[in-house]
């Protein structure tokens, strides 16, 4: 490793990325307890209990491991070794829920395939616009939260590495604004201005897709609003896309910026992909908040990062 090309301060992007890792994985095994339909009854108590542990995470954890050990070893995302370690990561534990595209891309790379050529060839050649470069992004923007053009391009390519269409590359790259902003501007969250200027950072530096027209929505809606109606505005990830995932996200974190706790719980009430919904809003919120803000006991339940 030429720890030479690696960024200033990367002792401190790391630490800051894991913190958001923190956020989305604990987000993501929380979520992921409610596909299990003994735990749906918590859903409909005011003070509801924990599901029993552990918490297993799923392909949104598995994979933001994966681009923080690129980071770790390269300060950058190189999209070959990124997608070299998706398919480590995928072939050590398939069972973490990947869904059909992402087996079909991580098998033929896992056996020496071109990613180029598989994430274009998703979809009939469209590629993949699905959310799974939403619920592993926030670390990456953690790691470059000191300059938002940069967050932006790097997550362009790692999301590249799965995802071809417009709209796959656009969801990741507003949720790595989105964290990179929100790690900068951490101090004054509470601020009304605060959802203002994190929109307008995050549809600055998002592509003209279908996906970024859903965030102009949903900056357009007043976070007084509940969370049920926002959901039922802008989608709540059912539909696996970014265009249905993303939006509604991103008002929720900026709904519920200063409390991670409400922020998951909210998240997953409003049902959908709750595991990537709750790891996506998770690995941004926290970056406000502060490891502290996540409760000691659901830490203790999420299955131990590996």
């Amino acid at each position: 490793m030429n720890h030479t090309a690696l960024p200033p301060g990367h002792v401190e992007r790391l630490a800051r990325a894991g913190l958001s890792l923190d956020g989305l994985s604990v987000g993501d095994a929380f979520g992921e307890q409610f596909f299990l339909t003994a735990n749906r009854p918590f859903f409909s108590d005011d003070v509801p209990p924990l599901p029993p542990g552990p918490w297993g995470y799923t392909d949104d954890t598995e994979m933001a491991l994966g681009i923080l050990d690129v980071l770790t070893e390269r300060g950058t995302i190189d999209q070959d070794a990124l997608a070299q370690r998706f398919g480590v990561r995928f072939l050590q534990n398939r069972s973490r829920g990947y869904g059909p595209g992402a087996i079909r891309l991580l098998m033929s790379v896992s056996a020496g395939g071109d990613w180029q050529l598989e994430s274009k060839a998703l979809f009939s050649g469209t590629g993949s616009y699905g959310n799974g470069t939403a619920m592993r992004i926030a670390p990456l923007g953690a790691y470059f939260a000191d300059d938002l053009i940069r967050a932006a391009e790097e997550a362009a390519k790692a999301s590249e590495v799965t995802h071809r269409h417009p709209d796959g590359i656009a969801g990741g790259v507003a949720l790595a604004v989105a964290a990179a902003f929100t790690w900068a501007n951490r101090h004054r969250a509470a601020e009304p201005s605060f959802r203002d200027d994190f929109f307008d950072a995050v549809l600055t530096h998002t592509p003209k897709t279908d996906t970024r027209d859903q965030i102009e929505r949903a900056r357009s809606i007043e976070p007084t609003m509940t969370s049920v109606s926002a959901a039922h505005l802008l989608g709540n990830g059912s539909q696996i896309s970014c265009q249905d995932t993303v939006p509604f996200c991103l008002w929720q974190i900026t709904k519920f910026i200063g409390d991670y706790p409400a922020a998951i719980w909210e998240t997953v009430r409003q049902g959908g992909d709750i595991d990537t919904t709750a790891a996506i809003v998770g690995g941004v919120v926290v970056l406000a908040t502060g490891r502290e803000a996540i409760p000691t006991d659901w830490l203790a339940r999420r299955e131990e990062l590996k």
